[in-house]
């Protein structure tokens, strides 16, 4: 429903490769901020806060360059029009702060001196402002209020003129990462990952429920649920998935772990058979799916059959998170 799941993949440490239907891109960076470029001559920059899935990606022109190892700088595009002289003051004001300066200081005055901008305002601080400056609070709080209040930036005269190429990116899950258009939707995930971050697990799935089904959407869901033992939720949320992307390989696992949490370790090992049918699938998906079988191979006390899966996983990745302690659920020979 417009979200697009991209396939990435780890080159080498804090390099990391990515297909999308539009080219292949490639970024680097440490967590929390990266530059990537593209294909097509596109370099982007994002920034976010760390562990927390949230990022703030802008994007220019096919002639502008980054400096690999240096924190991303927002890059108004090449071609952004200006103002007319027949403009009201406050998109001239917010146009100076937000574009040229991108200030959020600068932002949150204009907020303040005019009602008129006081919405686009408010995202547009919590793109310069919180989610660089991690602060998880104002991240709730200005994406909270825009969300009770309807706001719906794809609309929004001022950022369709000014800033169309906008975009967030986020860590939907560990293994799912999405780029997204500035939308109701989005400012809806986006809050959803600052809430998960703080904490406020069954906030952010009430706030998820509310966005438009989507594939991105049902895989945060099935997160939030599985956080919250939410088995029953998962289990509906995911009836009928095959194995068609990256997204719906990660819906199967979290169902299998549903079905093994309330006693049908047979069907869960259905659901991981029908995640692992496809070998192209990145190898971080497909160690997790092998280490929820294992554990499934275990609650069906088939202990050969679980050491079998671990020990693939350990011949590819020994440092897999959670493969130390699986390992420890086997009996020592």
């Amino acid at each position: 429903m417009g979200f697009r799941v991209r396939k990435s993949f780890k080159v080498m440490p804090g390099v990391r490769m990515t297909v999308t239907p539009r080219g292949v891109s490639t970024s680097v960076g440490v967590n929390g901020a990266r530059v990537r470029a593209h294909s097509s001559g596109r370099v982007t920059g994002t920034v976010g806060i760390p562990g927390s899935g949230v990022s703030y990606t802008t994007s220019a022109g096919g002639a502008s360059r980054a400096r690999t190892g240096a924190p991303p700088r927002a890059v108004a595009p090449v071609s952004a029009p200006k103002p007319g002289m027949l403009a009201p003051r406050w998109e001239k004001a917010l146009h100076a702060a937000a574009v040229l300066q991108r200030d959020p200081g600068a932002v949150q005055r204009v907020a303040a001196g005019h009602s008129e901008a006081q919405r686009t305002a408010a995202l547009l601080e919590a793109l310069l402002g919180a989610l660089p400056s991690n602060d998880v609070a104002r991240v709730q709080e200005l994406l909270g209020w825009l969300w009770r209040e309807g706001y719906e930036p794809a609309t929004d005269p001022f950022l369709s003129r000014y800033l169309p190429q906008a975009a967030l990116a986020l860590e939907i899950t560990p293994e799912i990462s999405v780029e997204l258009p500035l939308t109701r939707d989005t400012i809806g995930l986006t809050l959803a990952e600052a809430l998960q971050s703080a904490g406020d697990v069954r906030g952010a799935s009430d706030i998820v429920e509310e966005v438009t089904p989507s594939t991105v959407a049902a895989v945060s869901l099935a997160e939030l649920y599985a956080e919250q033992a939410r088995w029953a939720d998962v289990i509906a949320l995911t009836d009928g998935v095959a194995n068609e992307d990256e997204a719906s390989m990660y819906l199967l696992v979290q169902r299998a772990v549903a079905l093994r949490s309330t006693g049908n370790p047979g069907a869960a090992r259905e659901a991981l058979k029908e995640a692992l049918r496809l070998r192209s699938r990145p190898a971080q998906l497909r160690h997790r799916a092998l280490v929820e079988r294992a554990y499934t191979y275990l609650a069906e006390n088939k202990r050969a059959m679980a050491r079998k899966d671990l020990e693939k996983v350990l011949a590819e990745d020994s440092s897999y998170p959670g493969l130390a302690e699986a390992m420890a659920e086997l009996p020592r020979e």
